[in-house]
């Protein structure tokens, strides 16, 4: 504020400097223009030989002198010196036309006096018309107007400033209030928001937009440490079976099955290995952006080399016509159907189907339409009601059913198999599995554009 006031202050300066000067010089030009008009008037009268006596002349601040090549004067106006040029001979120009400042005293004027010589008369009588102006007025005027820049200068500026800071005061005001709101939400527990005042303009919009932010990070931080919470809880459980293993052993050492302890351990170990690398997943997912893959994966042999990890029968690969290319990781995708075949296996009664086809599905994936890969798992198990068919992928979650009850997991496979799969461009839902009692898993990947050169 202080700032803007000073440059307010130096502006108002520079401007009335300027505007001093362009009075000055104006008026100045002014008096010349006049006396010059005079001037001429004066030598048109002397070119004809017809000089009156006294010279006539408008006002009583000209003074008119007609003088010769020796500094006579030949002719004056009735209130000028007859007998003393008021120019010495030695500074006239005689071929050209002058502006001269001679002492007023020397003129009988008041105050500084400006001279315009112009030449007149013959080449053998060369003649000097001299006019002599008063430039009293020109510093009358000026000094009027320094006078009242000087007195209205301080009051034009306090008048400013005072306007300023009123005006700069109410558009700040808001942003003070949202600097009050922030500092409040910084020193207490729980959501937050900003006030949002009530004009519409930038700042209105600035707050909506930070209230927007805050909302998100309330939500990251409620999700965080609703994660924190159950990655604790699931930790918790083969830390303790670990510990009660151990202890157990440690009283009874000479009754202790040494084997069936070990056992156990790696048991709850490679428990405990899987939930960490789980959450490492996770964490990792949930920090790096979202990005379409590295390169071209084909869909048919990912699926021949995923349902190869079972050697024996129920899974089965009903093979898609051609190859059905998409861009994405080869690691991430085969991650995702791993997750998916080995959900399949342990809730199916009999089999689980792995198929893909090539199908056109815009307004399930996103809001433009084109080609994508449906790649379906299903199983002939006891199926996942239609309530609970969104809230499953939703991260620690096990339903109350056999199903759901994962041997040893954690409810995170379906949580990073759609994390994966948004990773890669696509969707993923689950349906009844048609003409059977079971489960089928949908998953939509975006057709590759490289998927005819590889035909």
């Amino acid at each position: 504020m202080a700032l803007g006031v000073v440059g307010l202050t130096i502006g108002l300066a520079v401007g009335g400097v300027v505007l001093l000067g362009a009075l000055g010089f104006v008026l100045q030009r002014t008096v010349d223009t006049e006396a010059f008009r005079t001037a001429d008037a004066v030598a048109l009268l002397a070119a004809e030989d017809a000089l009156p006596d006294p010279l006539p002349v408008a006002g009583g601040q000209v003074r008119v002198q007609v003088v010769d090549g020796q500094g006579r004067i030949r002719a004056a106006s009735i209130d000028a010196d007859r007998l003393v040029p008021m120019v010495r001979p030695e500074r006239l120009n005689r071929d050209g036309r002058q502006r001269l400042e001679v002492p007023a005293e020397r003129v009988g004027l008041v105050g500084p006096v400006r001279v315009v010589a112009v030449p007149a008369g013959t080449a053998a009588d060369p003649l000097t018309v001299l006019v002599a102006r008063s430039m009293a007025d020109v510093r009358h005027s000026t000094h009027v107007v320094r006078t009242i820049l000087l007195v209205a200068f301080p009051l034009l500026v306090a008048v400013l400033a005072g306007v300023a800071w009123r005006v700069v005061g109410a558009t700040l005001r808001p942003v003070e209030a949202l600097r009050r709101g922030a500092e409040e939400i910084t020193g207490r527990a729980g959501a937050g928001r900003l006030p949002v005042p009530a004009s519409a303009d930038e700042i209105h919009r600035l707050a909506v937009t930070l209230n927007g932010m805050l909302g998100r990070l309330e939500s990251a931080r409620v999700r965080q440490r609703a994660f924190v919470s159950d990655a604790a809880h699931e930790l918790r459980s083969p830390l303790t079976n670990i510990r009660t293993e151990l202890e157990v052993a440690q009283r009874l050492a000479d009754r202790t099955d040494w084997t069936a302890v070990t056992a156990n351990l790696l048991a709850d170990t490679d428990r405990l290995s899987r939930l960490v690398d789980d959450l490492l997943l996770l964490a990792r997912l949930d920090e790096t952006p979202a990005a379409r893959g590295t390169g071209p994966v084909e869909l048919g042999a990912l699926l021949t080399e995923v349902a190869a990890r079972y050697p024996s029968p129920p899974v089965r690969v009903t093979p898609p016509e051609g190859p059905l290319w998409t861009i994405g990781s080869v690691e991430e995708l085969r991650r995702v159907l791993a997750n998916l075949v080995d959900n399949a296996v342990r809730h199916a009664h009999g089999s689980v189907v792995l198929a893909a086809e090539t199908t056109v599905a815009g307004s399930t994936v996103g809001p433009g339409v084109g080609a994508y890969h449906l790649v379906t798992v299903t199983d002939d198990g006891p199926g996942v009601a239609v309530a609970d068919r969104e809230r499953v992928f939703d991260r620690f979650t096990r339903l109350d059913d056999g199903r759901a009850r994962d041997d040893g997991g954690a409810g995170l496979g379906l949580a990073i198999v759609r994390e994966l799969v948004r990773r890669a461009g696509g969707s993923i839902t689950l349906a009844d599995a048609p003409e059977q009692r079971g489960l089928r898993v949908c998953l939509l990947l975006p057709a590759s554009p490289a998927e005819d050169g590889q035909r």
